[in-house]
């Protein structure tokens, strides 16, 4: 399978990398970006891969080495980062509404289901509608733009004021706004959708407020169909220990909806299909080291590794500096 990713050379220029996953992987001629890629495929009425075998490939990149160096950033970026949405869906995935039903029904009556479990439970009767029918509408979630999210490597910074910094183990879809508004799929990442649990559990309308912090997503930008059926595995480290270890799913066969209705009802939006715009949407996960009882701290590293991506997202933990903030009247 193609993967683009973006490795930043000596100098710190982005350099567009094609790599099949075993062979070589070599920089793709005449494109600064993976954004300037999929605008001149879009533009030549071409596919990723048409496009870069018509460019061309050059020079080896060793990606051991770029890893070891720090120098795998992130597989695609706007020239302005606000243009770059950052969202997601919960509940998505068989097994996903244990975890949270567990945090929110102590604020409900134990005799009727969580507004979680009943949104879980549409997804599982409507999410994957038979074909020219519209499939149940999905929880959804704005992470903010382009400049919350961190390459593999980078600290994931949480704010001094957040309750925890967890982390949520998952894939995510990346897309770009053709000019005349028709969404394209570049591919598929694996994801760290970083959120704060504790602030959620204290109350599910506060769910927005606990996903406005940072997110990473992986190297690699697997291009084409995600397979069925995608197992990986999360970890978290605190030093020489593994203090979390945990097997997670993904793939269709491990969801409650279909990716293509996740897709219609975010697009549904004109908002979300304005020219030249990028987004990222993750897709939801099932495994959390929060529902496991684990507290992070400063200084943790989360690991995640899922087939067929060869390349792991890891990041560490840790908490920015507080600051204080007045708004002045006019």
């Amino acid at each position: 399978m193609l993967r683009i990713l973006q490795v930043l050379d000596g100098a710190g220029a982005t350099k567009v990398v094609a790599w099949d996953g075993q062979g070589v992987a070599r920089v793709v001629n005449g494109v600064s970006s993976t954004y300037d890629l999929a605008m001149q495929a879009i533009a030549a009425g071409q596919s990723l891969a048409g496009k870069i075998a018509a460019l061309g490939q050059a020079d080896e990149i060793d990606l051991k080495r770029a890893t070891d160096e720090g120098r795998l950033a992130l597989p695609v970026s706007h020239p302005d980062p606000a243009h770059f949405i950052v969202a997601g869906t919960g509940l998505t995935h068989l097994g996903s509404a244990d975890g949270r039903d567990k945090m929110h029904k102590a604020a409900q009556s134990a005799e009727k289901p969580t507004d979680s479990m009943r949104m879980f439970l549409m997804g599982v009767e409507g999410g994957k509608p038979k074909p020219g029918e519209e499939g149940v509408q999905p929880e959804w979630f704005y992470k903010g733009d382009g400049s919350q999210l961190r390459p593999t490597g980078a600290d994931l910074v949480s704010p001094a004021f957040a309750l925890d910094g967890g982390e949520e183990p998952e894939l995510a879809g990346i897309y770009i706004i053709g000019p005349d508004g028709t969404p394209f799929r570049l591919g598929f990442c694996l994801a760290n959708e970083f959120s704060d649990h504790v602030t959620e559990k204290g109350n599910y309308l506060w769910l927005a407020h606990s996903k406005l912090r940072q997110a990473a997503l992986g190297p690699e930008l697997l291009v084409g169909d995600l397979p069925d059926h995608v197992e990986g595995t999360s970890r978290v480290r605190r030093g020489n220990e593994v203090i979390f270890e945990k097997p997670f799913l993904s793939g269709e066969a491990n969801m409650s909806h279909t990716i293509a209705n996740l897709e219609h009802h975010n697009f549904k939006y004109d908002l979300f299909r304005r020219p030249g715009d990028l987004h990222v949407h993750f897709f939801g996960t099932a495994t959390l080291s929060f529902s496991e009882g684990i507290k992070t701290e400063p200084g943790d590293v989360f690991e995640i590794s899922a087939a067929p991506f060869k390349l792991p997202l890891v990041n560490k933990l840790t908490v920015a500096a507080a600051t204080s903030v007045a708004v002045r009247k006019l």
